[in-house]
């Protein structure tokens, strides 16, 4: 298995945003999460969902929507894992 960062963020309370991240080989099994870096206590900082684009024959693209679900600015890790 393979993880890493593809990418870092910051998000206003209340905010969303939309990112992306091309050239992925398609025989992958890629998973993705998201994990805030700002300290939150009591209750969910943010929620993410990923939704694939297959770009070619052997390319994917991931578009990735992270929402802060808090009243305060949160910076965040966009995490993946290549399972096979």
């Amino acid at each position: 298995m393979s993880v890493g960062v593809q990418f870092t963020g910051t998000l206003a309370p209340g905010a969303s945003n939309r990112w992306f991240t091309w050239g992925w080989p398609a025989d992958w099994h890629v998973v993705w999460n998201v994990v805030p870096t700002s300290p939150h206590s009591g209750a969910p900082a943010i929620e993410w969902d990923v939704e694939v684009e297959r770009a070619n024959d052997t390319q994917i693209t991931y578009w990735i929507t992270v929402r802060n679900l808090s009243a305060d600015t949160t910076d965040f890790e966009a995490r993946y894992a290549k399972l096979n």
